[in-house]
């Protein structure tokens, strides 16, 4: 195994580059950066299945005439949605904007068994929608005929891929707490680690990331970089109680390159977002506005909706979140993106 970046923390990788395969979409010299200052804004009409099919079809049409990069099938043959439902259906990623997204995949040749929605838990996929009820798991578990993966199965995890960072797991430092008070236990090995999402690594021509946007007490904004990241590892736990290492793990995982190399764009609605008291929903503290952004740069996703948060919070009478985090500085620093709006290339849509 080898190193690939190191900050305070160290991200392990078992495969290189090239066992990976080098037929993802950007790749690895790069690419990707010539696209990082573009984001579109597509102002909808409202949040109905056919205005968002109206949406997402014309921005990947945009972006594909910007980029020259085609959402069509590659050698792989596999395309990953990377959802989020892990606050319950309250502020889960819309099912109509899921669906618009795979009926544009769809017109460009993919089908159902060659995509995935994928997320980190059963038990709040399926509060989501995105999985059937139990009683009728009999049909499979699939939303509308796309196949459903919730990496707490375990099976989407590979030994080879894995994060490590010495903090140990909330189990482990909460036991050894109440056993031996003050005293430090050493982490096991594999406590440890946090094993990545294998199919977004190795087995994808590429995949979009369809976050919804909470505050979140270890990083600050629960968004576009935590959705890819921590919430597409295991083990995440010990990160969301520690504020002073989760930071630091967001942005070393988003640089991954063999991440990077598939995640073709991060598509963020802005139809219900939360300002304070998450990542447990609260209806009191969301507002929506009809935008849906898209862009290839999920650290200036992140930065724009911080500004929003800070915004509604200070309206609110709370403190804000300050105007740069951790996470964003560090993930800025790992190449992964720009916190900078001034330059921003804005198409806006219709």
């Amino acid at each position: 195994m080898k190193r690939i970046w190191a900050l305070t923390c160290i991200v392990l990788l078992g495969a290189s580059p090239q066992q990976a395969a080098n037929a993802e979409i950007w790749g690895f010299e790069g690419e990707r950066n010539r696209f990082t200052d573009f984001v579109w804004q597509y102002n909808l009409k409202g949040f109905e299945e056919a205005e968002y099919h109206l949406a997402v079809k014309r921005l990947f049409w945009d972006f594909e005439n910007v980029s020259g990069k085609r959402l069509s099938p590659g050698p792989k043959r596999m395309a990953g949605i990377k959802v989020y439902s892990n606050s319950g259906r309250g502020i889960s990623t819309p099912r109509p904007l899921v669906r618009a997204v795979v009926a544009a995949l769809k017109a460009r040749g993919w089908q159902n068994h060659e995509l995935f929605v994928m997320d980190a838990m059963e038990f709040w996929l399926r509060d989501s929608g995105f999985l059937p009820p139990l009683s009728l798991r009999k049909h499979g578990d699939n939303f509308f005929g796309v196949p459903v993966w919730p990496l707490d199965r375990g099976s989407f995890f590979d030994p080879l891929w894995f994060y490590e960072n010495p903090l140990p797991s909330r189990s482990a430092r909460a036991l050894s707490a109440q056993l031996l008070g003050e005293i430090e236990v050493e982490a096991l090995p594999e406590e440890r680690k946090s094993f990545l999402a294998r199919p977004l690594l190795t087995e994808v021509d590429f995949w979009i990331n369809l976050p919804m946007v909470m505050d979140h007490p270890a990083v600050g904004v629960n968004g576009a970089l935590i959705n890819a990241t921590l919430w597409n590892a295991s083990n995440r736990d010990r990160f969301f109680v520690s504020p002073a290492n989760a930071p630091i793990a967001v942005a070393e995982i988003a640089a991954t390159p063999e991440l990077l190399a598939g995640w073709v764009v991060t598509l963020m609605t802005l139809e219900r977002f939360q300002f304070i008291g998450g990542p447990v929903f609260n209806s009191l503290y969301t507002r929506s506005e009809p935008i849906l952004w898209m862009s290839v740069d999920p650290v200036r996703l992140d930065t724009l909706i911080l500004q929003r948060i800070n915004r509604h919070r200070a309206n609110n009478g709370f403190d804000i979140l300050g105007d740069e985090l951790p996470m964003l500085h560090f993930s800025e620093q790992l190449g992964v993106g720009s916190q900078v709006l001034e330059d921003i290339k804005w198409i806006v849509l219709p």
